[in-house]
């Protein structure tokens, strides 16, 4: 007669299986906690090798520099020497990626993150890099959010970020712009960082074979990741959650 699996086991496994080998022992460990189980990584790891199971591999964080024009007017870095945001949209920092096709080539995405929360706030994605594309991207994440005015909106010194189309577009609702410095990587680490993610978790080392595919993918994983992926900078909380605690803690002890 064989025995029974541990309810923990299952928990763990069935974990594995929801997050799409997306969690490794950390946040599987913090996962099974939730559901009353209080087992530690260790034992994980083991089921996780007994049962053939390997979470994907994050990709090292290799930071790179900015294709900027010297000659270039940039903004300055107003996150130097701040203290980190303590309430959503307060500051948005935002990058470009490119993601491989099938077949050679490359699709185009722009991704707007609050720096707080680290809640994806609005992306676009093109099969081109038309200088609007980081726009688009705002506008979205403006007409969803809607902050008040001074948010400050953090990039590299791109020349999407420094064309006049933007800047215009930040005048209008008030938004004050902040530039990475030039040759600094690790600047604009936060946007660089979900890069990583998403290429490892979504991609895997694969490819998009069209872009309407490619589009529903992110759109998918985007909302996995604001919703439901756990965030160690959070406390291992998703960010949605993390925004609603923030909500409710400010409506018990208001400023």
């Amino acid at each position: 007669m064989l025995a029974l699996e541990p309810a923990w086991q299952l928990a763990v496994r069935q974990a594995f299986a929801q997050h799409a080998r997306r969690y490794g022992t950390r946040r599987l460990r913090v996962e099974v906690h939730a559901e009353g189980h209080a087992v530690g990584r260790g034992r994980i790891r083991r089921t996780l090798t007994a049962h053939g199971l390997r979470a994907q591999q994050p990709r090292t964080y290799v930071p790179r520099t900015t294709d900027s024009d010297p000659a270039r007017w940039a903004a300055p870095n107003r996150l130097l020497g701040q203290p980190a945001p303590t309430a959503p949209n307060q500051v948005w920092v935002g990058d470009i990626t490119y993601l491989p096709r099938q077949g050679g080539g490359w699709l185009y995405l722009a991704t707007w993150l609050d720096r707080c929360s680290r809640k994806v706030v609005g992306w676009d994605l093109h099969e081109t890099m038309p200088e609007d594309l980081v726009s688009e991207a705002l506008r979205c994440a403006l007409a969803v959010h809607q902050p008040a005015a001074g948010l400050v909106v953090h990039s590299d010194q791109g020349s999407q970020y420094t064309a006049t189309r933007f800047q215009d577009l930040l005048s209008r609702h008030g938004a004050r712009q902040s530039m990475s410095r030039r040759g600094n990587c690790y600047d604009n680490a936060h946007a660089e960082s979900f890069w990583s993610r998403l290429k490892t978790e979504l991609l895997d080392g694969g490819s998009f074979p069209e872009l309407e595919e490619a589009r529903l993918e992110i759109s998918h994983y985007i909302a996995y990741y604001n919703a439901e992926r756990r965030h160690s900078a959070l406390g291992y909380i998703a960010p949605t959650n993390f925004e609603s605690q923030l909500q409710t803690t400010s409506q018990l002890c208001p400023a």
